[in-house]
């Protein structure tokens, strides 16, 4: 008996401190739970208090960097979503009058840590980010609808480069490409330079919108004339240029006396400073920027390499195969939309 309950008298011992320990760990989960909360609580409350990205100081920083004094307007975007793991992408806008340029930057979390450049994925085509702000529709275009390569070029009907980059690509385009290549062409008047080449601009545009095809005479005529033309002999010399060409030569002089064409060309030029376009010509070969009256020889390098690489590819040119159909019987085969 005194054996037995000595055995129950230690069992009630133990279930005391069993029970004791419990409790001390429930207390000690409790504290780790509470601090763990405060915390958090502390965190969320420095990051509340923590500051936005700092515009303002970035912007004197890319002043600094650039050179860029007083009489340069700055603007910094907001930081966008970036390919770049932990970092943003910040666009930095310098402009006086109608002059701009913009440079990409991508910035750490933290403000600290700046990278000044280009980002890609290479799943991706490189020029990925330039083909989604080429708009070709309702702009004059020249070739073979959906070839693989597309040539966009920002031009200027007074600039004498166009001219020359005009002169080589309609003298041999159409020759060594007849089904590979289309070209459309948007208007970039450089008016601080330039008194007359938005009123052409407006002219073809207007010439355009009554007959497409009678663009392409004008571009090429107007460009020969370059040299003769003026400010005060522009519209005459064209009114009478465009007699017999298939358009009416008073509606074409009511088009640009009422501006009707203008925010179709401020739209181009817009489109133009997103693409970085700063100078004239400016050509993007399925996305690939050059700048300048590019040799032919340079050229039909390029536009080789792109028909090949669209054999395969197919992420670029005037039907990217961009679109998604699923094959019905029966039914016509439907094109994708332009890019």
């Amino acid at each position: 008996m005194v054996f037995w309950g000595w055995r129950c008298q230690g069992r009630v011992r133990t279930v005391e401190r069993n029970r004791y320990h419990s409790e001390k760990m429930k207390r000690f989960v409790s504290c780790c739970l509470l601090l763990a909360g405060a915390a958090a609580s502390f965190l969320s409350a420095q990051q509340a208090k923590a500051p936005a990205f700092d515009k303002g100081r970035f912007e004197t920083w890319a002043r600094h960097l650039f050179v860029w004094g007083e009489g340069i307007t700055v603007t910094v975007s907001d930081p966008e979503t970036s390919p770049v793991p932990g970092f943003s992408k910040v666009t930095v806008r310098g402009s006086v009058g109608k002059q701009a340029q913009e440079e990409a930057f991508y910035v750490s979390a933290d403000g600290q840590s700046v990278i000044r450049g280009s980002a890609f994925n290479v799943a991706q085509n490189p020029f990925k980010s330039e083909l989604s702000l080429l708009d070709t529709r309702d702009q004059p275009g020249a070739g073979t609808v959906g070839a693989p390569v597309v040539i966009s070029v920002y031009s200027d009907f007074q600039c004498p480069y166009c001219r020359e980059a005009a002169k080589i690509l309609r003298a041999n385009l159409d020759k060594a490409y007849p089904k590979e290549v289309r070209t459309y062409f948007h208007d970039f008047p450089l008016e601080s330079i330039h008194p007359w080449a938005k009123s052409a601009a407006q002219f073809g545009r207007c010439i355009y919108k009554q007959n497409p095809a009678a663009f392409w005479t004008y571009h090429d005529w107007i460009f020969e004339q370059q040299q003769q033309i003026t400010l005060e002999t522009l519209a005459p010399q064209v009114l009478e240029f465009v007699k017999g060409k298939g358009v009416d030569s008073g509606a074409i002089d009511k088009c640009v006396s009422s501006g009707m064409t203008a925010p179709e060309i401020e739209k181009t030029v817009n489109q133009g400073h997103a693409l970085e376009v700063t100078s004239t010509p400016t050509l993007f070969i399925n996305g690939r920027k050059m700048v300048g009256a590019i040799p032919w020889e340079t050229l039909k390098t390029v536009i080789d390499f792109e028909i090949q690489y669209q054999k395969t590819a197919r992420n670029a040119g005037d039907d990217c195969g961009c679109a998604v159909t699923l094959p019905m019987p029966g039914a016509a085969a439907v094109k994708p939309p332009q890019i």
